[in-house]
């Protein structure tokens, strides 16, 4: 299983936009990954700790804790970093 976690904040534009790219990216997976994928969301709004190590960041997503994109989300870099955590845990 690989957790996909989503930080951002409310009223955000990049932080909509990054949101649209994940849930497109991983509706496109193959067969079978997608359902390995665990979407979370968290607010830096929220949560303080998040706002310190992030809030300049956002929208920050990371795989399975580590840091995978902030700013920007690329749709091919997300869709071959989730294939392969896919491939490792089906490896594992």
């Amino acid at each position: 299983m690989t957790t996909l976690t989503l930080i951002g904040k409310p009223d955000c534009h990049l932080c909509d936009v990054a949101e649209q790219i994940v849930e497109t990216v991983v509706a496109e997976l193959p067969e079978g990954a997608a359902d390995r994928v665990t979407i979370e969301q968290a607010s830096i709004a929220d949560d303080a700790a998040l706002y310190e190590k992030w809030w300049e960041k956002i929208p920050v997503v990371l795989i399975d804790g580590e840091l995978h994109a902030h700013w920007r989300v690329s749709a091919d870099r997300l869709r071959a970093a989730l294939l392969a955590a896919d491939t490792q845990g089906a490896s594992a």
